[in-house]
């Protein structure tokens, strides 16, 4: 064999090779057709009898990509054993994959490679690929304890409804749900009987807060303590979600107080509650306290607006993301005020990361208004509201799984349509272009510039 067939043999070799992004992408894939398949036996069905592929391969998107839109009551339709799967569905797809591989990895002794801590880096969103090993197994140890500890709390509130086998069960399923922002629920009112329950109200969103804000900012509170020693992107992602949480839920209390079809039936603190778990749960959690069709067209339209900025980056929730937001917003002040660069906190932003910002918005408000767009086409026999089609749509691509009820009307087409929506909010809309394209070396030169016009 001469030396250009052996250069050949390597190069075909290379490009059959699967990058990180496209490991990801058919990972995700993988556990979902999986999950399809086993909603869809007899004996996942509280009946008996098969769901039907389109709507078990429906559950199952909702659940590994941490959504939560049903098109049918989950603890009504479901058995035991399918609940089951969709539990274990949602933890998956919350950690990551990528997660519970390494911690398989490391039990049974394997050494992890530089092309799996690549992966690794890619999965969970770290900066660097140094010390992801690390970060996957803190990872799992962080979200176990606090579901252990959430679970606790909610089967302790519960047993005083229930018997407590079923409370434990109950809290352990909607402890995880929580955490991992993915909203499946066992009631089929959601948690709105739970309106005025300060435990149940305070553990749940505490749940979701904690998964939302990322397992970097987690780790890094945890080993440094300080506010001057923590990264960058732990101090955006904890100011961004402050001012957002803050900003839910005063927008949602002040206008719901003139909805009488919301806060009407309610006491002052009952009203209280429901504000605070409203106003948050947009954070991508998915769980409701009140009839989001009976709320207030404001209220549905500033929740659109947050359910699209969602989480932060590295968590379990979806949209564009906090930080993503905050250097945004940043930009653009910069650019009123005529600046070269974007300083925060004594710190500077690579343009780098800004064109990134920029591509993951545009690229977001892109699906958005072309899933909203086909829903309109599909769904036109409905006669529903642009407002509930939009709504649909962004939930379901920052993983939400709020909805005004559209989610069991859908068509077989709408189905699909947000079937697809869901799975590219979780994967990212750039994870799923670097996966879907293959990387070039970049070119070694550079054209004249010249001046266009913005504006």
């Amino acid at each position: 064999m001469t030396s250009d067939t052996i250069i050949e043999k390597q190069k075909k070799q290379r490009k059959l090779l699967l990058t990180a992004p496209q490991i990801i992408l058919f990972g995700f894939a993988f556990f979902i057709v999986l999950g399809a398949v086993l909603l869809n036996l007899p004996v996942a069905s509280a009946s008996g009898e098969s769901v039907g592929f389109l709507d078990a391969l429906f559950t199952s998107t909702s659940a590994v990509c941490v959504t939560g839109l049903v098109v049918f009551d989950t603890a009504g339709t479901f058995s035991l054993f399918g609940e089951l799967v969709i539990m274990i569905l949602i933890q998956i797809g919350g950690l990551g994959f990528m997660t519970f591989g390494v911690l398989f990895a490391v039990l049974i002794g394997k050494r992890i490679g530089l092309k799996e801590r690549l992966l690794l880096q890619q999965s969970t969103g770290a900066i660097s690929f140094q010390g992801v090993v690390r970060l996957s197994i803190g990872i799992f140890l962080t979200a176990l304890i606090i579901e252990v500890i959430g679970a606790a709390l909610l089967a302790v509130r519960w047993s005083q409804d229930m018997d407590w086998m079923r409370a434990i069960y109950f809290g352990v399923f909607h402890s995880i749900s929580s955490f991992n922002n993915a909203g499946f629920g066992l009631w089929s009112d959601s948690l709105s009987r739970y309106v005025g329950d300060p435990l149940v109200n305070i553990v749940i969103v505490a749940l979701f807060v904690v998964g939302g804000i990322g397992f970097t900012v987690i780790l890094d509170i945890y080993n440094k303590r300080r506010w001057k020693n923590l990264t960058l992107h732990t101090r955006i992602v904890l100011i961004m979600s402050l001012i957002l949480s803050a900003a839910g839920f005063l927008f949602i209390y002040c206008i719901e107080l003139f909805n009488p079809a919301t806060f009407g039936s309610l006491s002052w603190s009952e009203q209280l509650w429901a504000g605070f778990f409203q106003g948050l749960v947009p954070r991508t959690a998915g769980f409701n306290t009140l009839d989001i069709a009976a709320m207030m067209t404001a209220s549905q339209f500033f929740m659109i607006l947050l359910m699209f900025v969602g989480a932060s980056s590295g968590s379990t929730g979806g949209g564009i993301k906090t930080n993503t937001f905050a250097i945004l917003m940043l930009t653009v002040l910069m650019i009123i005020r005529g600046k070269e660069d974007l300083h925060l906190l004594r710190r500077r932003i690579a343009h780098e990361i800004i064109l990134r910002a920029l591509a993951v918005i545009i690229i977001s408000m892109g699906v958005v208004l072309t899933s909203t767009l086909l829903l309109s086409i599909t769904e036109h026999t409905l006669q529903k509201d642009f407002l509930e089609l939009l709504f649909e749509a962004t939930s379901a691509f920052a993983t939400v799984g709020m909805s005004m009820g559209l989610t069991p009307e859908l068509s077989p087409a709408g189905r699909v349509i947000i079937i697809a929506t869901m799975f590219i909010g979780r994967l990212g809309p750039l994870t799923l272009a670097f996966a879907l394209t293959r990387n070039t070396k970049a070119v070694k030169y550079r054209y004249p510039e010249e001046k266009v016009l913005i504006g």
